[in-house]
């Protein structure tokens, strides 16, 4: 039909960035992640992770240390995310709440959940090899799940969810109330994830 003008007035944002540097923090990080598992000897954090692991949180306040140092490096996307999304960033404390970091090894999952009482959420890739499981969100419109008519063909006006392909050194940032997940690792090899939360005050 012409003069057709579709109005999609409430995009949900999740901002990509690729971290500079990455292989050298990628290196660091995953060294300090693996000692975190093999000195967790419980490993008995369970969140959304379905057979993976869940690290204890990082300890990003000791000075000089890979964790610090990623967490000092992440502020300026943390800064310009906020922008984007058109916060206040001026004579605000922006600051990362929490960090931790999951492995998902084959047949490893995460399941839908949201991450109550942050402004931004986040997933920065240190290990992701091909068919390691996709980073999904979710629609957040409830009520579409409940009643619509038979879908003919699916498009972005229509999708449950969406599946993100990812790389190492990927960073995506996102509000804290959008539902995601990932996917079933089918390869033979760890996927490495950091998370952190962000608050403003």
């Amino acid at each position: 039909m012409k003069n057709l003008e579709i109005l999609k007035l409430f995009p949900e944002p999740v901002l990509k960035y690729k971290f500079e540097n990455f292989n050298n923090f990628n290196n660091e990080l995953s060294n300090y992640i693996y000692n975190l598992y093999e000195n967790d000897k419980e490993k008995k954090i369970i969140k959304s992770n379905e057979g993976g692991w869940h690290s204890p949180d990082f300890q990003i306040s000791q000075k000089d240390t890979i964790q610090n140092k990623f967490a000092l490096a992440l502020q300026k996307y943390i800064l310009n995310a906020c922008q984007n999304l058109g916060w206040k960033t001026e004579n605000k404390q922006i600051r990362i709440t929490s960090m931790w970091s999951i492995i998902n090894r084959k047949g490893d999952f995460n399941v839908a959940h949201t991450h109550p009482n942050s402004f931004l959420s986040s997933a920065y890739y240190v290990k992701a090899p091909e068919n390691c499981g996709k980073f999904q969100i979710e629609n957040p419109n409830q009520a579409k799940r409940y009643w619509y008519p038979e879908i003919k063909s699916k498009n972005e006006l229509n999708k449950d969810f969406v599946s993100l392909s990812i790389e190492e050194g990927d960073l995506l940032l996102f509000p804290g109330y959008l539902s995601h997940k990932v996917s079933v690792n089918h390869s033979d090899e760890d996927r490495i994830v950091i998370s952190f939360n962000v608050d403003i005050r």
